[in-house]
């Protein structure tokens, strides 16, 4: 189906939403109206807190209903979801529209299975049999590309990472081939080759079943690779509608123009570090020495020892004062996982990581405290607060819950955290992933300013490579637990030479509605499982020089 039917799907009219707190009340959406075609992509933009995943979490009943008011319409098929009934809004979530969350870890249940939480979904809307459901289950996540489905089945949330609980969600939203997907922020934990298959997955069942989504996102790539419409809201008013190529090319309102300007493009921001500053000064700030990281596998009833997951597999690298290295790769690439075993969050397995002269790996508990000082994690789930002075936060939301605030203004505030200790070394881990793209621009030039000022460092790990171009001296690129390249972030993104780096860059969505639609559709390699056997040794990394400071690694 086109998304040219005369009927909506969806038309939602004069939407309007205040939250009450403290006998007071604050309208956070205006008289919203939009419709949505069958097999159409409406994306909806705005900054963090613009109205964007409270406008659709209404249509849903999925707002709070002792603090939320909601007026308007919105009629699907006809009827109006906003007064339907509690058994019949029940009945259209999951079977008829689906949701992909923003934050996957707050949504995912963490004491129930990935398995069980897929069959539950897919149980209840099609009436199938448990061994039917599982089989479907599984086929969903090969679709969204996860690694050994069956045993992923079988683990909880909290054993994968970010990018992963973020394809479970998305295979859940999808099980049940619903009319309408809305998707927020769907992408926004994914590395690029896989954003651009789940994109691809998205377009399939459009073209398949003709279902709608409303696609919301701070990714203006992403708008201009899926969107067929664009509304632009700002302080929870619509600024701006029209189709993707008018905004893109011939954008009216000066709200418009400007997220427009703010969003990197791949080529546009290449930074120097200056090298021969960095040769006067004595140690780096940290120096990793073929450092891994395994994790035991267990299996059956007695969780007896099977294999091990070699999550980070023979890793070096050295990061100089005032310097930042980009880590990329896909999710399960073992980047995070680095970063968090250069803080002693994970246990090396072995290696040697030294931090400002320190060898943390001997270092005991106590020891470590004073370490702990100079090396601090921005982390990729957010749910914390503290002080958000200079992160582009006013004073009075000190007194807010986390709840209170919207997935980029959780990240703005963690990234304060970190900041608070004035550390040496920050480890930031898809530190500006939840941001929208203007607040993003603020939020790296804010971590270049204060590196200059105070000899930062950082390991800046990110799927978003046009972002770690604003930010990073070198690129290192991971593939299964190894640098596969690393190198100036010049030399790595205009001249790569190993495979999967350009495959990495030929992913990149490209915030050009004309360029985009005739990128070539990425294909669903299978992914390789990082488990090993018990008895299995690594090879040892080899690499060959590509220019200065430009390494390739040599496949064995």
């Amino acid at each position: 189906m086109t998304p040219t039917d005369t009927i909506p799907l969806l038309s939602v009219c004069d939407l309007s939403i205040a939250f009450s707190r403290d006998r007071m009340k604050a309208a956070v959406l205006q008289g919203l109206s939009f419709d949505l075609a069958v097999g159409e992509t409406l994306a909806i933009v705005g900054e963090s807190g613009s109205g964007k995943t409270v406008s659709v979490m209404s249509l849903l009943q999925l707002l709070p209903g002792n603090s939320a008011t909601v007026s308007g319409r919105a009629l699907f098929r006809g009827e109006d979801l906003l007064t339907a009934s509690e058994s019949r809004i029940t009945q259209v979530r999951g079977a008829e529209i689906s949701m992909i969350f923003q934050e996957p870890m707050t949504s995912l249940n963490p004491v129930l299975t990935i398995g069980r939480q897929i069959t539950e979904v897919i149980v209840a809307h099609q009436r199938t049999s448990e061994s039917e459901a599982i089989r479907q289950a599984v086929r969903m996540l090969e679709r969204v590309r996860i690694s050994d489905p069956r045993r992923r089945m079988k683990q909880y949330p909290h054993q994968l990472s970010g990018g992963m609980r973020q394809r479970v969600m998305i295979a859940m939203a999808l099980a049940c081939r619903p009319r309408i997907l809305i998707a927020d922020e769907p992408t926004t934990a994914l590395d690029v080759t896989v954003q651009a298959q789940v994109l691809d997955l998205i377009r399939d069942l459009k073209s398949d079943f003709g279902t709608g989504v409303i696609l919301i996102t701070h990714d203006m790539g992403v708008v201009a690779e899926m969107a067929d419409r664009v509304v632009v809201l700002r302080a929870g008013q619509k600024v701006e509608e029209g189709s993707v190529a008018d905004v893109f090319s011939r954008p009216q309102a000066t709200y418009t123009r400007t997220l427009l300007d703010a969003v990197p493009r791949l080529g546009d921001s290449l930074i120097v570090f200056p090298r021969e500053e960095a040769k006067r000064r004595a140690e780096p700030t940290v120096e990793v020495r073929d450092l891994s990281v395994r994790f035991d596998v267990r299996e059956g009833v007695f969780r007896r020892l099977t294999g091990r997951v070699h999550a980070v597999d023979g890793v070096s690298f050295s990061i100089a004062s005032g310097e930042t290295l980009g880590l990329v790769g896909e999710s399960g690439s073992g980047k995070s996982t680095t970063g968090r075993a250069l803080i002693r969050l994970e246990e090396a397995w072995s290696g040697t990581i030294i931090i400002e002269g320190h060898n943390i790996a001997k270092l005991d508990r106590r020891a470590m405290k004073p370490v702990r000082r100079l090396a601090q994690m921005i982390f990729q789930d957010p749910f914390a607060s503290l002080n958000p002075r200079i992160v582009g936060l006013s004073t009075e939301m000190l007194t807010r819950f986390p709840h209170e605030f919207s997935g980029g203004q959780r990240q703005r505030l963690c990234i304060a955290r970190a900041l608070a200790l004035n550390p040496r070394l920050i480890v930031a881990d898809e530190a500006v992933s939840a941001l929208d793209v203007t607040i993003q621009g603020q939020v790296v030039a804010l971590m270049r300013e204060l590196q200059q000022e105070l000899g930062l460092s950082y390991l800046f790990i990110s799927h978003d490579i046009a972002v770690v171009e604003r930010i990073a001296h070198r690129i290192a690129v991971m593939y299964l637990g190894r640098i596969v390249e690393i190198g100036p972030c010049a030399e790595v993104l205009r001249n790569p030479q190993h495979p999967y780096t350009r495959r990495l860059l030929e992913a990149v969505p490209v915030a050009d509605p004309g360029r985009a639609r005739t990128r070539r559709k990425v294909e669903d390699g299978e992914l390789r499982s990082p488990i090993r056997p018990l008895d299995w040794s690594s090879p040892p990394a080899s690499y060959m020089e590509a220019g200065s400071g430009h390494l390739v690694a040599v496949e064995s």
